[in-house]
């Protein structure tokens, strides 16, 4: 069943894959990852149809592509805020109480924090940038706020 399965949908996931990520090599990853997510639920996978055994490759297909393109997205936005951090050569003491402070947060955390009080976006443009609901953003800001303040009382 399994091979049957491959050699009939591979070709096609392969396909879409390339197409929305351009990247024949990363492509070729997702794809493989998606065949083996299906192996690890193969005690629900087996009970489906035809049809549903293909449907349920592409909406993994796409589900692991949304994750990788989230993950490079964090992954950017930690760069750059790194380099932000670097950017300070002789930080003065407020600066090194700041960072002493900031460092109490989660590196996620401290990246979003950068993100909306450093580089002035909003928990609209955050959402959009992240693919988190603005709602998530602000509640996450609100707790990380909460939680320097405790720290600083």
């Amino acid at each position: 069943m399994w091979e049957e399965l491959y050699e009939k949908h591979y070709p096609e996931l392969l396909r879409y894959a390339a197409a929305a990520c351009k990247n024949r090599t990363e492509a070729e990853d997702v794809a493989q990852e998606v065949f083996l997510k299906a192996l690890q639920s193969a005690d629900v996978f087996v009970d489906l149809g035809p049809s549903q055994k293909r449907a349920w490759l592409f909406r993994s297909l796409k589900n692991l592509m949304c994750d990788r393109y989230r993950r490079a997205q964090l992954e950017n936005a930690y760069l750059e805020t790194r380099e932000a951090d670097a950017a300070y050569l002789e930080p003065g003491i407020q600066e090194v109480e700041n960072r002493l402070l900031l460092a109490k947060l989660t590196q996620e955390d401290r990246m979003l924090f950068h993100l909306r009080y450093e580089e002035g976006y909003n928990a609209s443009e955050l959402s959009e940038l992240l693919h988190i609901p603005a709602g998530t953003i602000r509640a996450r800001l609100s707790r990380m706020r909460t939680i320097l303040k405790n720290i600083i009382e």
